[in-house]
């Protein structure tokens, strides 16, 4: 697929307001990409729509919405058709992670993080299902290398991760049949505001969210034969000292 063929294709995107959700966005805008980004903080969303819009031809807007809530995701998709026409693209990336033992993991917490990085993506996608059938589109979800991979303190988060890794190719299969395709980026460490993180001049080894944002655009570049189902990924260099 051309970049002229991106001017027509909509994208939306889950926590598309920093880190992983807006180097995405930020990518597919600059190629020209029609593009909404869901928040959960009305301001927050309208101000990196408004930036992002800024140094890019593809016009990006900003939506209010919960991934937690059904009726938050029926609404965001509704509002990016009626904004743009069409749904070619839906990357699931919205998610946090609350790490602990399973002695210390509260019960709010490990709710917080199934109800965002799992079922978040079943509303995500059950409200994109019928525009994406009539594109042919695509879906992405943003999983990790702890949806294969566990460890002690992980038990909420790698839950979640295995669960939409799982969750994701089950749906790939669903869907194809269709002509949506469906597949998963599972990143290891990425410069980003996850779990309360500041990024910093010391993450320069990791991988970065325009990384991110460039795999879901090769992805979109593939001829409607292939499906890459899974993408695991990680930095090319060891952590400096």
């Amino acid at each position: 697929m051309k970049d002229q063929d991106m001017n027509k294709m909509t994208a939306l995107i889950t926590g598309g307001t920093k880190g992983i959700g807006y180097g995405i966005a930020e990518v597919l805008s600059a190629h020209g990409f029609r593009v909404a980004i869901t928040g959960r903080d009305a301001e927050t969303a309208a101000d990196a729509a408004e930036k992002l819009s800024s140094k890019a031809p593809g016009k990006v807007i900003g939506i209010k919405a919960d991934v937690r809530k059904s009726a938050d995701m029926n609404a965001a998709v509704q509002e990016t058709i009626d904004q743009f026409g069409s749904l070619d693209l839906v990357v699931a990336n919205a998610g946090l992670g609350h790490f602990g033992g399973i002695e210390d993991i509260t019960e709010e917490q490990w709710h917080q993080t199934i109800d965002t990085n799992l079922t978040g993506v079943f509303n995500t996608i059950k409200a994109s299902l019928t525009p994406l059938k009539t594109s042919k589109g695509m879906i992405v979800t943003i999983s990790s290398l702890a949806g294969t991979n566990f460890f002690a303190g992980g038990a909420a988060y790698n839950a979640s991760k295995f669960g939409l890794t799982g969750f994701t190719q089950a749906v790939m299969l669903d869907l194809r049949k269709h002509g949506v395709r469906v597949s998963t980026i599972m990143p290891g460490s990425v410069t980003s505001h996850f779990a309360g993180h500041t990024p910093n001049p010391d993450d320069a080894w990791k991988i970065q969210p325009e990384d991110i944002g460039q795999m879901v655009l090769d992805l979109m570049h593939m001829d409607s034969r292939t499906l890459p189902s899974k993408i695991e990924v990680r930095p090319s260099m060891p952590p400096s000292k």
